[in-house]
């Protein structure tokens, strides 16, 4: 830890787990909120459980292919709901604005949030605006909390992972965060880049019908897909066998890492979930992930093993083996 705040503290990799045990587990320290969960679960009495979550989103550009800040903020929460096996319902969203932002830069944000929850099927129910002075706010800055519900009989976990269970992905890894970064950098491909940024209910729904003792999920956002493993191996103790290649990467975010020497796999996404589930449903799974638009080219990456627990090991091509860690630093600051 450093004696004051870095980007790399936002990162989403080992820095930002270090920050939230040190400032805030040890503060707020309770039963939902130590589970370090996507979002927090509790029992309702006779209506499945109750699931809320909140996300802050700060990405530069505001507007970039595939997407803007205001598609984000929406679906950052659903998505964390959805990782807890949640249909997502309400929407409350704080804008911290700057002065000088342009009235129609906020009004194009105000539209593509209104696009994304009408097209996730969720209200937003709760808003508030802040003003503050010109150079201190960047254009805008937007938190969405998010309530959902979920049936009664799920028990999904980020500490359930089992022995044997079987991970898989729904999509392409790395075409977020490598969108940002070439627009940013002003970085131009002859392959166009995208964002993969969607919500992920539907798809989930899909994947809880055929596979309903689905274990644990986590959406690979910042830290991108090793990052997320690796909270999952640590989280259930267990550890996670991870086959090289078998990751889908989207093509032109493949050409770009390859070009400036980065690692697919600590690349955000705001679009990619893992699901870990037992052996027995894995076939069915993987069909009903395949059926959705989202999960076209959904894969088995990798499978949980007693082994090295709290680890992530890749296996080669060659049968070697090598372990792969959480992120550490920043690859890309102000992605989401």
């Amino acid at each position: 830890m450093t004696e004051r705040i870095t980007l790399a503290h936002g990162s989403g990799g080992r820095m930002t787990q270090q920050l939230i045990q040190r400032v805030f587990g040890s503060r707020f320290s309770n039963p939902l909120l130590d589970r370090l969960n996507d979002a927090a679960v509790g029992d309702l009495a006779d209506s499945g459980r109750l699931v809320f979550s909140i996300d802050g989103h700060v990405v530069s550009p505001l507007f970039f292919p595939g997407g803007s800040i205001g598609d984000i903020a929406v679906y950052g929460t659903v998505n964390d709901l959805a990782m807890m096996g949640a249909r997502p319902l309400w929407l409350a969203a704080s804008f911290i604005i700057e002065e000088g932002l342009p009235m129609a830069d906020l009004s194009r944000i105000a539209d593509d949030m209104a696009a994304a929850a009408k097209g996730a099927g969720v209200w937003l129910v709760a808003g508030d605006t802040k003003v503050v002075e010109r150079g201190k706010g960047d254009g805008v800055y937007i938190s969405v909390a998010g309530v959902g519900i979920a049936p009664e009989h799920l028990h999904i976990d980020a500490s359930n992972a089992q022995p044997g269970d079987v991970i898989l992905i729904n999509g392409p890894i790395a075409a977020h965060g490598m969108t940002i970064m070439t627009l940013r950098e002003g970085l131009g491909f002859e392959s166009a880049l995208k964002s993969d940024a969607a919500p992920l209910h539907g798809i989930v729904a899909d994947l809880l019908q055929a596979a309903p003792h689905v274990h644990a999920m986590r959406d690979a956002t910042r830290g991108g897909l090793a990052t997320a493993l690796n909270e999952l191996a640590q989280a259930s103790g267990v550890g996670i066998l991870f086959q090289e290649g078998t990751a889908p990467v989207d093509e032109a975010a493949a050409s770009a890492c390859a070009l400036l020497g980065l690692d697919p796999l600590y690349v955000a996404n705001e679009g990619v979930f893992i699901a870990l589930v037992p052996p027995e449903e894995a076939d069915a799974a993987l069909a009903a992930m395949r059926a959705h638009p989202l999960g076209r080219q959904a894969a088995q990456i990798g499978r949980v093993t007693a082994a090295h627990p709290g680890k992530v090991i890749m296996e080669t091509a060659l049968g070697a083996k090598r372990i792969v860690p959480m992120l550490s630093g920043d690859l890309l600051p102000r992605i989401c």
